[in-house]
C-alpha cells in the first residue's frame, strides 16, 4: 500500500523529495511498524492487563501496601515519558538519515563513472561516511534512551519493593499481618514487577513503531492533486486534435515566490501533423510536453483533446492516448520483449516483433544470444544508446497511441544511430498528432509548424523557410549552429 501511494503520487511531490527517503520508508519504516504491531501490541497489551489485574488483587489484599506501590507509579511514568520523548526524536532522526544514506548510495552507484574520472572516490567516501556518522549518532541516542529507561524504572521499582517489604515486615512484627499473607503479597509484588519490566521494555519497541507509523501514515494521507473528477468522461481510441488554449503554468504558486514557466501559450496539433518546439534551454518546452499527460495541471488556460479539457477526462484514458519517447529512454531490468510490451502487457510475440521491425530494432535484437528474451540490464545499460532508443520507439509503435510526444529523441545519438532512429520516428509519426522538442534542424525543417519558445512564451511560429526568412530568434539560433550553408542544428 505504501508503494502504491508512492507510485501514484504527483510528479511534483516525487521530484521534491529524495528517492532514498521513499526507499527507507518502504524497507525500514514499514518493518518497524510491522514489528511493533505484530509482536509489540500483543505482548504490550497482555503484560499491561496482567499488571492491572495483579495490582487490583494487591489492592484487595492490602490497600495500604498497594498505596505505597502506587506512589512509585508517577515516577516510573515520568521516566518512561521523558526517555520516550528522547527516543522518538532520535528514531525520527535515524529514519531521516537512513533515507539520506539510501540517496547517497544510489547517487554514487549512478554516478560512478563521473566519480572515477574526477578522482573523487575519497571525497564521496567522506561524504557518505558523514551521513553514516549522523545516522549512527541518532541510533546511539535511541539505544541510550532504551538502555536507561529500563534500569531506571527497575531502580524505582526496587525502591518501592524495599519500602513495601519494610512496611509489611513492621506489620508482621506488630501482629497486623500473618507470615502467610506477607509471603503471598510479596509474591504478587514480584509478579507485578516482572510485568512492569516487560511493559517498560516493550515501550521502546512501541515508541519506535509509532514514530515510524507517523511517517508512514503521513505519506499515505497525502492525496495527489492530479486526480480525475468524479464525473470524468471516457475517451474513445481514435484520432485527436490537441490544443493549448492560452496556457500559463508555474511549478510553485506565486505566493511561494514561484515564477511562471509558461505564459499565455496557444498552439494546435491536428491528427497527422507534426509540431516542433525549439528555442533556448529553460524556455519551457519540456514543460509543455509534461502538461499533456497531466504530469502537472495548468495554472491558467486549458489543454484540450478534441475540444474537451483534459481535466474532465479519465486519467487512464488520457494517458492511454499518449506515447512518449525521450532523449534517455528508461528500460527495466527485464527482457527486451517485456520492455517493448510495457504499455501493452498482453501483446503477442508477433506484435512485439512487428513493432521492433518498424523501429529498426528487430535485426540487432535477433542477433543477441537470447534474442527477445535477453535482459536489458539495470536501466538498460547492457544496450547502447541507439539500441535503447529504438526499443523505446518500438514500445511507442506497439502502444499505437494517437498522440506522440518526442523530447529530443535523437540528440544524444551518433550519426549512424541517428539515421536509423530518425527513419523509425518518421514512420512512427505518420497519422499521429506529434509534438516534438527539436534539437537538430533535420527533424525541424520537415515539421508542419515550428513554435519558437523563449522565457515561457511563443515568440515566433511558422515553417522553417518562413522563420529563416523572418530573421528573428529562430534564424539567429540556426545561424549560430550552422555547420555549412545548408545543415544547421538548433539549440533546444
Amino acid at each position: 500500500k505504501l508503494f502504491g501511494s508512492m507510485i501514484r503520487a504527483d510528479l511534483a511531490r516525487l521530484r521534491s523529495q529524495h528517492s532514498g527517503g521513499f526507499v527507507a520508508s518502504v524497507l525500514f519504516d514499514a518493518n518497524l511498524v510491522r514489528e511493533a504491531f505484530t509482536n509489540g501490541v500483543v505482548n504490550y497489551t497482555q503484560h499491561s492487563l496482567t499488571l492491572i489485574a495483579v495490582i487490583a488483587y494487591m489492592a484487595w489484599s492490602d490497600w495500604k501496601l498497594t498505596l505505597i506501590v502506587l506512589l512509585g507509579a508517577p515516577v516510573i511514568a515520568f521516566v518512561l515519558q521523558r526517555f520516550g520523548k528522547r527516543m522518538r526524536k532520535a528514531t525520527t532522526g535515524a529514519m531521516v538519515e537512513t533515507g539520506n544514506l539510501s540517496t547517497a548510495l544510489m547517487e554514487n552507484l549512478d554516478g560512478v563513472r563521473l566519480i572515477k574520472i574526477e578522482n573523487r572516490e575519497a571525497a564521496e567516501e567522506a561524504r557518505v561516511g558523514e551521513v553514516v556518522s549522523r545516522r549512527q549518532r541518532h541510533v546511539i541516542k535511541s539505544a541510550d534512551s532504551r538502555a536507561f529507561a529500563g534500569p531506571f524504572s527497575n531502580l524505582v521499582a526496587m525502591i518501592v519493593v524495599a519500602a513495601v517489604m519494610a512496611y509489611a515486615g513492621w506489620q508482621a512484627r506488630q501482629g497486623q499481618m500473618s507470615v502467610g499473607a506477607f509471603a503471598a503479597y510479596i509474591g504478587l509484588l514480584m509478579s507485578a514487577g516482572q510485568s512492569l519490566r516487560q511493559v517498560t521494555n516493550l515501550q521502546t519497541v512501541m515508541t519506535e513503531g509509532l514514530t515510524a507509523a507517523r511517517r508512514l501514515f503521513g505519506s499515505l494521507d497525502i492525496q495527489p492533486e492530479i486526480r480525475e473528477a468524479p464525473d470524468a468522461a471516457p475517451l474513445t481510441h481514435g484520432p485527436v486534435t490537441v490544443a493549448l488554449d492560452h496556457v500559463s503554468f508555474a511549478y510553485a504558486p506565486a505566493a511561494e515566490g514561484g515564477a511562471p514557466t509558461l505564459s499565455d501559450v496557444s498552439l494546435t496539433v491536428e491528427p497527422g501533423e507534426t509540431i516542433a518546439l525549439v528555442g533556448p534551454s529553460g524556455g519551457g518546452k519540456s514543460t509543455i510536453l509534461s502538461l499533456l499527460p497531466r504530469f502537472y495541471d495548468v495554472t491558467a488556460g486549458a489543454v484540450t483533446l478534441n475540444g474537451q479539457d483534459i481535466r474532465e477526462l479519465r486519467l487512464h484514458d488520457l494517458r492511454a492516448h499518449i506515447a512518449l519517447v525521450t532523449q534517455e529512454p528508461f528500460l527495466f531490468d527485464d527482457t527486451i520483449a517485456a520492455n517493448i510490451a510495457y504499455g501493452r502487457p498482453g501483446a503477442s510475440q508477433a506484435e512485439i516483433e512487428a513493432a521492433a521491425a518498424n523501429a529498426a530494432a528487430h535485426d540487432f535484437i535477433a542477433a543477441l544470444p537470447e534474442g527477445y528474451a535477453t535482459r536489458a540490464g539495470e536501466a538498460g545499460l547492457r544496450l547502447s544508446g541507439g539500441q535503447r532508443q529504438r526499443i523505446a520507439i518500438a514500445r511507442a509503435f506497439l502502444k499505437d497511441a494517437p498522440i506522440l510526444l518526442l523530447d529530443e529523441a535523437t540528440s544524444a545519438l551518433d550519426t549512424e544511430s541517428e539515421a536509423l532512429v530518425q527513419a523509425a520516428l518518421e514512420r512512427l509519426m505518420q497519422g499521429r498528432a506529434t509534438l516534438m522538442i527539436a534539437h537538430r534542424l533535420s527533424t525541424v525543417r520537415n515539421a508542419d509548424r515550428i513554435y519558437v519558445i523563449e522565457a515561457g512564451k511563443v515568440v515566433e511560429k511558422g515553417s522553417h523557410a518562413s522563420l529563416v526568412k523572418k530573421g528573428g530568434l529562430y534564424a539567429r539560433l540556426a545561424k549560430q549552429q550552422s555547420l555549412d550553408g545548408d545543415t544547421v542544428a538548433v539549440v533546444s
